[in-house]
């Protein structure tokens, strides 16, 4: 058992196609006993989610941007558990007209709230954890590869290119305290999120020319098992890294073929 033991907090569940949905799932399968999060109108479609889980678990209000739900987090916690020892940090947000190719018209205001949200929130939530995590753990960040600029990402790809850097700064100054901190980054897969994203069905056909391994858009399941690997003791000495779990997609060039 993988996760056997371990006492996890686990962000970014909506629906059941939820990437964090099926990395609650894999954690449990593994033996880890989890709580998750969900807030606003959202809050219902997380607890029907969390009820197609293997196992019962507590569903808690957090609105990551909210200094009061992160304290009533912490408290709710340290209460139920007394301990953390890791977490999933899969919370990103951009307003409209900071996606969709509107990257020269967007507002500072939206571009500010997709870098809080999605970005500096990992900070948030590392510090908020930090005092229920003296024996140290591991934190994990959901990503998507941004080293390129994509049609539609927009402010949302420059908001993944922060969080990839609070990823090497935090696994920087959590290392004293035995805690590390990585980031995942995810090929496209079929998530309430992703698909409002404008244009998400051209990352899926891109994938599917040029992924080394065949790319399922519909099967989380490749990506939630990294997840619990990074989040496991299985890899006590890995932090500050980004792991592709793409197929293979970022290895390779675009439009270069063979006898061209």
């Amino acid at each position: 058992m993988l996760l056997e033991g371990k006492k996890l907090l686990i962000t970014g569940i909506l629906t059941d196609d939820s990437i964090a949905w099926h990395v609650a799932r894999v954690a449990q399968e593994e033996g880890a006993e989890i709580a998750v999060t969900g807030f606003g109108r959202g809050m219902r479609l997380t607890q029907r989610s969390v009820q197609r889980l293997p196992q019962e678990c507590p569903v808690l209000e957090l609105d990551i941007n909210d200094p009061s739900h992160v304290e009533a987090l912490v408290a709710d916690l340290r209460e139920r558990w007394g301990r953390v020892d890791g977490a999933l940090h899969a919370i990103a947000f951009a307003p409209e007209d900071a996606l969709g190719g509107n990257f020269l018209n967007t507002p500072v205001e939206s571009a500010q709230t997709a870098f809080v949200t999605s970005a500096f929130s990992y900070k948030t939530l590392a510090v908020a954890l930090l005092p229920l995590m003296k024996d140290g753990g591991a934190l994990v960040a959901m990503d998507f590869d941004n080293t390129k600029a994509w049609p539609a990402y927009d402010w949302m790809g420059v908001a993944k290119s922060a969080l990839q850097s609070v990823t090497r700064y935090l696994a920087r100054d959590l290392g004293p305290h035995g805690i590390r901190a990585n980031a995942v980054s995810a090929g496209p897969l079929a998530t309430v999120a992703a698909k409002s994203i404008p244009g998400f069905s051209a990352f899926d056909k891109v994938w599917a020319a040029r992924s080394p391994l065949p790319w399922d858009a519909s099967n989380p399941d490749p990506v939630a098992r990294m997840v619990c690997v990074l989040l496991s003791d299985w890899a006590p000495m890995t932090s500050g890294e980004i792991v592709h779990v793409d197929g293979g997609f970022h290895a390779v060039a675009a439009g270069i073929e063979e006898g061209e």
